[in-house]
């Protein structure tokens, strides 16, 4: 499947200004993640299929070595692992711009939108405006918090982590961007047993459910505030 071949000049600076610093990458991460980036993204192919013999000798490093970054790299969310067997693995590479949160210390596009009007962000309804509800979904940089998909704006829905009819609220630590079709199949379950079926049906592997708890743990905490641009200063 072809794909729009990124600017190669701005993938290297977000990873370098942002992604690896961000995700604390050792020099073995760097070297899978960009290899694999190589022989995907930049040739307009989104999905790589390779054996681990192939990329550690390209490399010159280690089975061991490459199997523990690629492991690093898929738990960062900057590979999604789409299978593995005997025949080697097949990983959907994905730009820094597309790793959730990867962005978020400054590359993010910020968006702009009023201050509450309470001046108290943790009681701000985040699905007042549109200005708001967006602040969410670029907090998880187009991806499904779910199943990790890429999905564009007319395909993107905010889903209460807490359902609304168990009186969950609409906080930023209660609302996440997903797609259309989890939306609709979690329904009225708790975010973490919907995580958990995905994985037993093999729609997200092991390190990604472990990660999307830990996610949601860090959203209940407060730790994943989306960001907001501070609103103009009249003249």
């Amino acid at each position: 499947m072809k794909a729009k071949k990124p600017n190669a000049e701005l993938v290297c600076k977000q990873f370098e200004d942002a992604l690896a610093p961000r995700l604390r990458l050792s020099t073995a991460d760097r070297a899978v993640y960009y290899h694999l980036l190589r022989h995907s993204r930049f040739e307009g192919k989104p999905r790589l299929h390779f054996s681990m013999i192939w990329l550690a000798r390209n490399l010159g490093l280690t089975v061991d070595t490459v199997r523990s970054a690629l492991r690093r790299l898929v738990q960062h969310r900057a590979l999604r692992l789409v299978q593995r067997s005997k025949a080697g693995h097949v990983v959907d590479v994905r730009l820094p711009e597309e790793v959730p949160g990867a962005l978020r210390s400054g590359a993010q596009t910020r968006v702009a939108v009023p201050s509450p009007s309470s001046g108290n962000f943790e009681e701000t309804d985040f699905m007042r405006t549109p200005e708001l509800r967006q602040a969410i979904h670029a907090r998880e940089g187009g991806v499904c918090f779910y199943c990790l998909r890429h999905i564009g704006p007319d395909f993107q829905c905010l889903d209460h982590v807490i359902p609304r009819a168990r009186l969950g609220p609409n906080s930023y630590r209660n609302l996440v961007s997903c797609c259309r079709e989890c939306n609709s199949r979690k329904g009225e379950r708790p975010a973490a047993d919907f995580l958990r079926s995905l994985y037993r049906e093999g729609r997200i592997v092991g390190a990604e459910l472990i990660r999307g708890l830990q996610s949601l743990k860090d959203l209940a905490a407060g730790k994943l505030r989306p960001v907001l641009a501070p609103p103009a200063v009249s003249q």
